[in-house]
């Protein structure tokens, strides 16, 4: 007989980013084992991206639920559009660099909702979807944060309910880089660790992408916690040949702190020093960017050679991603990012491309990247090392040679990794 399982997320399509990509996936392998998916959405959200393409690749016959939600974004978009789009993508401006609008939009995100800008949506929820648990007889409910606000609506379930609770954390919670922008007061980040200790406690099983955010969530509690990565699906992708340019692309958002200069200098320098360099380099960089990482690369004279395409759909990055001569994987430099596996690594490593890292020492991305032998990661004081390898991979560039040999990819396919969901389930 199969079993239910009432899965509570905010992303779904058509949001567009990482955030949709993790639970999609894991709602359309669950079925394969013996496990029926209930999805729980809101109503009308207010996504910072959209991508409609990803509404192909929802199952037919699975049930969405949806419950309206009451967005506080909307209203502030009033006061400043441009501020309230960038916050609500995670892109905040370094403290010199912020406006009024900026500093009041962060303070009242910071202290007015804890732990995010969706905590009215707990208690409605909570009130739907307990009469629904009891109807359904559903067995297992699955929360996924960020918005961490969500893990409420599982905890209040599990208390009136008792119904079995598994916690996904595809972020950390209090750790998290931009944590420390949001100008918390001393009684609010008493707040977050309060919530954050409840949330791990109470949960039946802990959920986490890395093995650095379960080494730190084993502080907290002694609850059961598993890593479950993000992975890589098979999707059809018309073939593109490879960029006729020595291209290196990143995908993604390029934030204020994930602007590695010790890149732009050593891109500037092999301008100077290589010949023809300049006439085959590509930079391209697909999502949001900030104006810190613009300003570096006009700095370093890389600017006539960028193509800045924004946002664009699932599909299309996934042949930029394919057609790149190299790919970028750059991480903010500091100990919270250690934990922060990008879903697009694992895009990155079946896309046959090799793979240049930048981010802290020790990180878990380091550890894949190693282990699967799909590329090179780099500290962000390696500068020679870093200048040595965009130089080797050019010169494989010239002769035609450029490729990986990537090792054990297939503990990283959607399918296996959500078989090892379905046995916690």
């Amino acid at each position: 007989m199969h079993k239910k399982a009432l899965i509570i997320t905010y992303y779904w399509p058509p949001a567009g980013g990482p955030g949709v990509q993790r639970w999609l996936k894991f709602v359309k392998y669950l079925p394969d084992f013996n496990i029926e998916p209930i999805v729980f959405i809101p109503e009308n959200p207010n996504y910072a991206l959209t991508d409609e393409t990803l509404a192909d690749e929802v199952p037919k016959h699975v049930t969405i639920l949806k419950r309206p939600i009451k967005e506080p974004y909307k209203l502030a978009r009033f006061f400043s559009k441009k501020k309230s789009n960038t916050i609500s993508k995670g892109i905040i401006s370094d403290n010199h660099n912020q406006g009024l609008a900026e500093k009041l939009m962060l303070y009242v995100r910071g202290n007015f909702f804890i732990p995010d800008a969706r905590k009215n949506w707990v208690a409605p929820s909570v009130k739907f979807l307990s009469k629904y648990i009891i109807k359904e007889n559903i067995e297992t409910i699955i929360t996924t944060g960020p918005p961490h606000s969500l893990h409420l609506i599982g905890m209040r379930l599990k208390e009136n309910l008792n119904v079995k609770w598994i916690a996904d954390f595809r972020d950390p919670w209090t750790t998290i880089g931009y944590h420390k922008k949001l100008k918390l007061t001393k009684r609010s980040r008493k707040k977050h660790l309060f919530l954050e200790k409840g949330v791990l406690h109470s949960a039946d099983q802990v959920v986490v992408t890395s093995c650095v955010t379960k080494d730190e969530f084993s502080k907290i509690t002694s609850k059961p916690i598993n890593v479950i990565t993000n992975g890589y699906d098979y999707e059809s992708v018309e073939p593109v040949g490879l960029d006729s340019k020595f291209s290196l692309a990143h995908i993604g958002s390029l934030l204020s702190k994930r602007n590695p200069e010790i890149l732009w200098k050593a891109l500037s320098d092999l301008i100077t020093e290589e010949p023809d360099f300049s006439n085959h380099l590509q930079l391209n960089f697909v999502g949001a960017v900030s104006n810190e990482v613009l300003e570096s690369i006009k700095k370093f004279n890389l600017t006539n050679y960028l193509s800045s395409l924004g946002y664009v759909s699932h599909k299309e990055a996934l042949k930029f991603q394919k057609k790149s001569q190299v790919l970028l994987l750059i991480e903010i430099n500091s100990e919270e990012t250690k934990s922060i596996i990008p879903g697009k690594l694992f895009e990155y490593m079946i896309s046959n491309r090799p793979i240049i890292a930048l981010g802290p020492k020790g990180s878990d991305v380091e550890k894949i990247i190693q282990e699967t032998n799909t590329g090179n990661y780099y500290s962000y004081d390696d500068y020679h090392a870093l200048k040595t390898s965009i130089l080797s991979h050019y010169k494989a560039f010239k002769t035609g040679s450029l490729q990986t040999f990537p090792i054990g990819l297939q503990q990283y396919s959607r399918k296996k990794l959500t078989e090892s969901l379905s046995k916690l389930i």
